[in-house]
């Protein structure tokens, strides 16, 4: 029992657990440990042939944390910053540390737009995105939904599924409606 007045149990020596337990340090002496060598530090081993890595280029423009005092020497480049939700981002980098929840607060905040922008831009082209196939709802009809719901941790997030799924094309086709129905009236 932790916080009592009486004197602690010491914990057991090491000759002692060695006793009990069968194996019981086997990785404390160097000699015993079967990837001792290894672990050595050998600079011929290794096979690189740098000790600090070409740094890539280009460097500008590139998204680096404040308590950093350089960018990493290799980064990616897939995806690079974009729009509204790269000025976001760029914001979150440059003006709060990772230990902040605003830096993260404003990340999800740039993935939010950024999803919501790429919503928008599936509604003007010929194939548009489709909520019912792409959440997996058919799916989700056919293939145990009830059993499949019972025992999981988010039981009372549930409800909320239909909301966070179908709310935002909810909101779009108001917004669609109101404006089709502004142009007509004129």
């Amino acid at each position: 029992m932790p916080y009592t007045a009486d004197k602690p149990v010491p914990p057991p020596t090491a000759e002692q657990l060695r006793a009990r337990v069968p194996g019981w340090g086997a990785d404390l002496d160097p000699a015993d440990r079967p990837a001792w060598p290894k672990e050595r530090f050998a600079p011929g081993v290794s096979g690189a042939h740098w000790e600090y890595p070409d740094e890539q280029q280009p460097r500008e423009g590139r998204e680096k944390s404040i308590e950093h005092l350089q960018l990493t020497p290799v980064f990616g480049t897939a995806q690079p910053l974009h729009g509204l939700s790269g000025a976001i981002r760029r914001y979150a980098y440059d003006r709060f540390s990772e230990g902040r929840a605003a830096h993260w607060l404003l990340l999800v905040a740039g993935d939010r737009v950024e999803s919501t922008g790429a919503h928008l831009r599936s509604l003007v082209t010929l194939r548009p995105d489709n909520p019912v196939t792409e959440t997996g709802l058919l799916s989700e009809l056919h293939r145990h939904p009830i059993a499949s719901r019972r025992g999981r941790v988010d039981v009372r997030h549930q409800v909320l599924d239909p909301v966070i799924v179908a709310g935002p094309w909810l909101v779009a086709g108001g917004v669609a409606w109101m404006l089709a129905r502004r142009l007509l009236r004129r």
